[in-house]
C-alpha cells in the first residue's frame, strides 16, 4: 500500500465572500512504504483564479524524512522546487522559482511530493496549505504581502523611469554588439548610484512582473517598484504599483484616459504624466502631454518635471506642472532618469539622475507611493550624495506645515516661509509663491546647511509655496513641492 489518501478539508480557512482567498488543507501522512515514491494530491482551481499558492508543513526532518514539492496544473508540468522551497507562488503573471508563469487554467491540478527518504518505521504526517486567489484580488494586489525593506521614517532615495529588455532597453553585449538589456543589470547601476529604489515601467507591458519578484529576496536593500509607461499616441504615463495588464489603446478600445485613471486609483496604484512638456512627432511619436478628450486631471497624482537632464528649457516639465497648481490641481512632481542604457558596469550610469527623494515612512511600495501622493517629495538633478532640501512653513500664530502639507491662514496673518539646504557647494535659493520666483539671502549654519526664509502675508486666498535651488548660472539643481495655503480638502 502507498501512504493513506490525503484528506482534502476543503475547508475555506478564509472568508467566504465571492473574492475573498479559500484556502484548502491537504493532509496525509508518509510511511517508510513512501520511501523514494511520489505521491499526487489534487484539488480544484475554480475559473477565474490568478493565482495558486502552496506551503508544505511537516516535521520529519528530525528524523532525517525528506519531503520535495513539485505542481502540476490542470494541463501538465507546472513546475518543480525539491527540497529548495516549503512554500511556492504561481500566477499569469509571475511564479517562484522552478515554476512557470502563465495562465491558470480551471480544473483539477495536483500537488506533487517527491520522497527521497522516509526510515522503514517512521511516520510523518504532512499539511499542505494551498491558497486560491481570484483574477480581480490579483490585479488589486490583494495576494501579494506588504514588503517592508526598512521600517523608518527617512528620506528615501529612488529613480521612477527606466526600461530593459522588457521593452526598448539596450546596451553592449561582451563583444561589444548593441543587444536587448538585461533587467539585471539596471539594478546593479542603482545600487551603484546608491538608491534605495526603483521602479521599473516598461512600455505597455508588465512581463518584467516575474523577473522583479524573483530579484526582489537579493536585492534587499533596494526596492523594487513593478511600473508600466503606458505610451499612448496622445501622450505617456507612468503607472506605479502595477499588479497586472492595464488598457493603454488610447483612441480605439480606450476611449480617453479617465477610465485608466479611475481603474489606476481604486487599485491602490499611482499614474503620473511623463515629460510633458516634449515635442510630439515623427521623432518622439505621442511623447508630449496631448489629450484628444478632457481628462480629470484630479484624478492625476505625479507629473515628471525632471526627465533625464531636462530640468531646465522648453523641455522641462516644470512650466507644466505649475500651470496645474495654479488652477488648483494638487500634483506632485517627480523626476526620473528614463534611463534605456545603464551604462558599463565599471563606469558611470545615468539612471538615478534625477533622482527624486521621498520622505516616507518606510522603505516600501506602500510607504514611498503614499509619500509621493502627499508631496513629500524633492528632485535632485544630479543624484548628489546627501544632498537634502525642507521645506516648511511657521504661522505666527504657531501653526506650521512641511512640504506636502496644507495650513489654514487666515487674511491678515503673517508667516515665515523656512528652508534648509544641504549640498556640497553653495548654491543660489529661489522661492516660488503661485509662480513668482523670489530668490533671498542664503547664510550657512555651524553645520555646514543653507539656510533662508521668506516673510508672507497671507489673503485668506489658495496659494502653493515652494523652493528651488540653482547654481550660480541659473541651473536648477535640486526642486521642492509645495507647502498648500487654504486649500480645499
Amino acid at each position: 500500500m502507498r501512504a493513506q489518501l490525503p484528506m482534502l478539508l476543503a475547508a475555506l480557512a478564509a472568508s467566504t465572500c465571492a473574492h475573498a482567498a479559500q484556502t484548502l488543507q491537504l493532509q496525509g501522512t508518509l510511511t517508510g512504504k513512501d520511501h523514494q515514491h511520489y505521491l499526487e494530491l489534487p484539488f480544484a482551481v475554480p475559473d477565474g483564479t490568478g493565482r495558486v499558492d502552496v506551503t508544505l508543513q511537516h516535521h520529519g526532518s528530525d528524523e532525517r524524512t525528506v519531503v520535495d514539492l513539485g505542481l502540476l496544473d490542470a494541463q501538465g508540468f507546472r513546475g518543480w522546487s525539491g527540497g529548495s522551497r516549503r512554500t511556492i507562488s504561481v500566477s499569469r503573471y509571475d511564479a517562484s522559482g522552478g515554476y512557470l508563469p502563465g495562465a491558470i487554467p480551471a480544473g483539477q491540478w495536483k500537488v506533487l511530493l517527491g520522497v527521497p527518504n522516509i526510515r522503514a518505521r517512521v511516520q510523518t504526517p504532512y499539511n499542505v496549505s494551498v491558497t486560491l486567489w481570484s483574477q480581480d484580488e490579483v490585479q488589486a494586489g490583494r495576494d501579494r504581502k506588504p514588503l517592508v525593506l526598512r521600517d523608518e521614517t527617512a528620506w528615501y532615495r529612488g529613480d521612477l523611469h527606466m526600461h530593459s529588455t522588457h521593452s526598448d532597453g539596450s546596451c553592449s553585449s561582451q563583444q561589444g554588439n548593441k543587444v536587448a538589456c538585461p533587467l539585471f543589470l539596471s539594478l546593479q547601476a542603482a545600487v551603484r548610484q546608491g538608491l534605495d529604489f526603483v521602479a521599473v515601467t516598461e512600455h505597455n507591458t508588465i512581463s518584467h512582473l516575474d523577473e522583479l519578484a524573483r530579484h526582489q529576496p537579493w536585492f534587499d536593500r533596494l526596492l523594487l517598484i513593478p511600473g508600466m509607461e503606458v505610451t499612448t499616441f496622445q501622450g505617456h504615463a507612468n503607472v506605479f504599483g502595477v499588479n497586472g495588464p492595464l488598457p493603454f489603446r488610447l483612441g480605439d478600445t480606450l476611449p480617453n484616459w479617465n477610465p485608466l485613471l479611475r481603474e489606476v486609483n481604486n487599485s491602490g496604484a499611482l499614474l503620473s504624466i511623463n515629460h510633458p512638456a516634449l515635442p510630439s512627432g515623427e521623432d518622439c511619436m505621442g511623447c508630449g502631454w496631448t489629450p484628444a478628450k478632457p481628462v480629470d486631471m484630479a484624478a492625476v497624482g505625479a507629473v515628471e518635471v525632471v526627465n533625464a537632464r531636462q530640468a531646465d528649457g522648453p523641455r522641462s516639465g516644470v512650466g507644466f506642472w505649475e500651470q496645474q497648481l495654479q488652477q488648483g490641481r494638487r500634483m506632485t512632481a517627480i523626476g526620473g532618469s528614463d534611463s534605456h542604457n545603464p551604462g558599463a558596469a565599471d563606469g558611470p550610469s545615468p539612471i538615478g539622475l534625477p533622482a527624486t527623494l521621498v520622505h516616507a515612512t518606510a522603505l516600501s511600495r506602500e510607504a514611498i507611493l503614499a509619500a509621493i501622493r502627499q508631496g513629500r517629495v524633492v528632485v535632485d538633478v544630479d543624484n548628489v550624495a546627501a544632498s537634502g532640501l525642507e521645506l516648511w512653513l511657521q504661522g505666527d500664530a504657531g501653526t506650521r506645515a512641511e512640504m506636502g502639507q496644507q495650513l489654514d491662514l487666515p487674511a491678515g496673518q503673517w508667516a515665515t516661509l523656512h528652508t534648509q539646504l544641504d549640498y556640497p557647494r553653495r548654491l543660489k535659493i529661489e522661492f516660488v509663491v503661485d509662480g513668482r520666483r523670489h530668490p533671498t539671502t542664503v547664510e550657512v549654519d555651524a553645520n555646514g546647511s543653507q539656510r533662508a526664509s521668506l516673510r508672507w502675508r497671507s489673503d485668506g486666498q489658495r496659494h502653493w509655496l515652494r523652493v528651488d535651488a540653482r547654481d550660480a548660472d541659473g541651473s536648477l539643481r535640486m526642486l521642492g513641492n509645495p507647502v498648500y495655503v487654504n486649500w480645499p480638502q
